[in-house]
């Protein structure tokens, strides 16, 4: 860790901040209020993964499927139109409809076999993308004259590291160079993530070994083929033991590699200075080492 106590963050004149945890935690939120002073780089995981890493791949699909109208086939064949997803720091969805849901393809699914294909593509541009924190923050000291700098990360960084190994090649890489923050939620948050994720199933990124394992129970608990999947029906089945799976992974992470913030906390800061002094206070009261 880059700091010790809550009085050395304080009074530290170039803060660095990592946040992970569950979407919907405010992780975005926290990002954008620190960037409105001005004073504050922030660095978008997702947004490096949609522009630099999957930007390509996201564009190649988009054309593949607007390449199965003739109209439009013979429009991109001759030059005339042109097709990209506008990714922006508010709109991230572009990323989230190139992972897509395994299934039906009748029902808007794709087979998983290609599922499987984008989620590696998926993990090797978040791993990319997380280890080109530490430019990011040289970039944002150099280029731009910046203090402070804040890394949004996305909800499956979890996925990819083993947080109790010392030598995580990922972890290491951050904790070198930030301060790596969980903001964790509730119960209660959680099961109205659930609700909010029932009305509106989205794309998500999953261990490979957890895929694997689920996709195997739900097809045997459903009685169906591959083929026959209902994609949202999938993945509303997965979304909350993903949310379990990941919970324990979370929690080794801010306990090996940073500090842990309560979300009940987090939602009632007013500012940066709020948020500033719940940083301290964690520092200060992180269990000492023996």
């Amino acid at each position: 860790m880059t700091y010790e106590t809550g009085a050395q963050w304080q009074e530290c004149g170039r803060k660095r901040l990592i946040l992970f945890g569950m979407s919907g935690l405010g992780k975005t939120v926290i990002s954008n209020m620190l960037r409105g002073t001005g004073e504050w780089y922030h660095y978008s995981i997702d947004y490096r993964i949609g522009t630099r890493y999957l930007g390509e791949a996201i564009d190649d699909n988009l054309k593949k499927v607007a390449m199965r109208e003739p109209f439009l086939r013979e429009q991109f064949l001759s030059d005339s139109i042109y097709i990209k997803a506008n990714l922006t720091f508010d709109n991230l969805a572009p990323v989230s409809y190139f992972l897509g849901k395994p299934g039906s393809e009748a029902l808007g699914g794709i087979p998983m076999a290609e599922f499987r294909r984008r989620q590696a593509l998926f993990r090797r541009a978040e791993e990319a993308a997380l280890l080109d924190t530490g430019h990011f923050i040289d970039r944002a000291q150099a280029l731009y004259g910046y203090p402070h700098f804040v890394c949004d990360t996305g909800g499956s960084i979890c996925e990819w590291v083993d947080p109790e190994n010392a030598q995580d090649p990922i972890l290491k890489a951050l904790s070198d160079e930030a301060l790596l923050v969980w903001i964790k939620g509730s119960e209660a948050h959680t099961e109205e993530l659930i609700r909010r994720f029932d009305k509106a199933p989205k794309p998500m990124a999953y261990q490979p070994e957890f895929l694997a394992a689920i996709w195997e129970e739900y097809l045997a608990a459903k009685e169906v083929t591959e083929d026959a999947v209902n994609p949202d029906d999938f993945i509303r089945y997965t979304y909350a033991r993903a949310l379990a799976h990941r919970q324990p992974r979370y929690k080794a992470m801010a306990d090996n590699w940073g500090i842990t913030l309560d979300y009940e906390d987090v939602k009632r800061i007013e500012g940066p200075d709020d948020f500033s002094a719940l940083i301290a206070t964690a520092l200060d009261n992180r269990p000492k080492e023996s």
